[in-house]
């Protein structure tokens, strides 16, 4: 007598460029049903013309977060075994300068459109009796950095509702699981300028001559590759782990940069770390 072996499925999101983008490819060639959300429509076209279900996403839209799922569920016959929370953006800028606005947009994106998902996938998860939430922090949800106060508050928050969901879903067989990058290679600080130009107003900002100095030349002039730097691949491997391993771990570093915060977090006083990080 055969065996039919059920092809498990993946939701990713933000699939356009970068972690997304890679993590796709490698969960289809790894074989897995692979549904590659983007945020725009013609990220969405340009998917599906490589072969991908991709079903439009975007974190800022309730509608498009319920609409996205039904469109998978419909594809899946109702089942989803994995989710990945990978979709977000960065906002540049010093804590002092960055309006209410700016800070509220971004957590839009990168925490209530993470929740608004989760919370639509849970029951899903808890009709089959199993399935997994993976969420896409960063080294900036464990140690902060100037001038990327709203990114790390966003990751900082991600870490806190992940944990305690992790500790509410303990004997439902849903596993909650924080991938926790450092240094990727991708787009984020070419597409954080928009959000940099619409919300700091940097020209009338106490910190004028910080920016022009420091900020400014990196946000815009690209030197290359940052120190350990490792190509998006390298999440694609932590990502398969967290969803093939029979006890997947409830965190997975990526980059050196993020094995070392995490030691230093740990063993150092808050006025330690912060000499340590302003100096990088």
């Amino acid at each position: 007598m055969s065996t039919t072996i059920l092809q498990k499925s993946i939701l990713i999101t933000g699939c356009s460029s970068g972690i997304g983008y890679d993590c796709a490819k490698g969960m289809r060639e790894a074989g897995w049903q692979v549904f590659a959300s983007c945020r725009k429509a013609e990220d969405c076209a340009r998917l599906q013309g490589e072969g991908y279900d991709s079903p439009l996403i975007d974190y800022a839209d309730p509608d498009s977060i319920s609409n996205g799922l039904a469109e998978v569920l419909v594809a899946t016959g109702g089942t989803l075994d994995v989710v990945f929370n990978n979709g977000a953006f960065a906002l540049p800028g010093a804590v002092e300068d960055l309006p209410r606005e700016g800070l509220r947009e971004i957590f839009e994106c990168n925490l209530f459109g993470v929740h608004d998902l989760t919370r639509a996938v849970l029951p899903v998860m808890r009709a089959q009796g199993h399935g997994r939430i993976i969420n896409c922090s960063s080294v900036l949800g464990l140690v902060t950095m100037k001038w990327r106060g709203a990114y790390s508050a966003s990751k900082f928050a991600m870490e806190g509702l992940s944990d305690t969901l992790r500790l509410e879903m303990r004997g439902t067989g849903i596993d909650i699981i924080l991938i926790e990058p450092g240094p990727i290679t991708s787009d984020i600080r070419v597409n954080s300028i928009p959000h940099f130009e619409r919300w700091i107003d940097w020209k009338n900002s106490a910190r004028y001559a910080e920016y022009e100095n420091t900020l400014i030349d990196r946000l815009y002039t690209s030197s290359g590759p940052d120190p350990f730097e490792l190509p998006a691949s390298a999440v694609t491997q932590k990502l398969l782990h967290a969803c093939e391993a029979k006890r997947p771990k409830p965190r997975y570093y990526v980059t050196k940069p993020t094995y070392l915060m995490g030691v230093l977090r740990r063993v150092l006083s808050a006025r330690a770390l912060d000499w340590v990080i302003s100096r990088i």
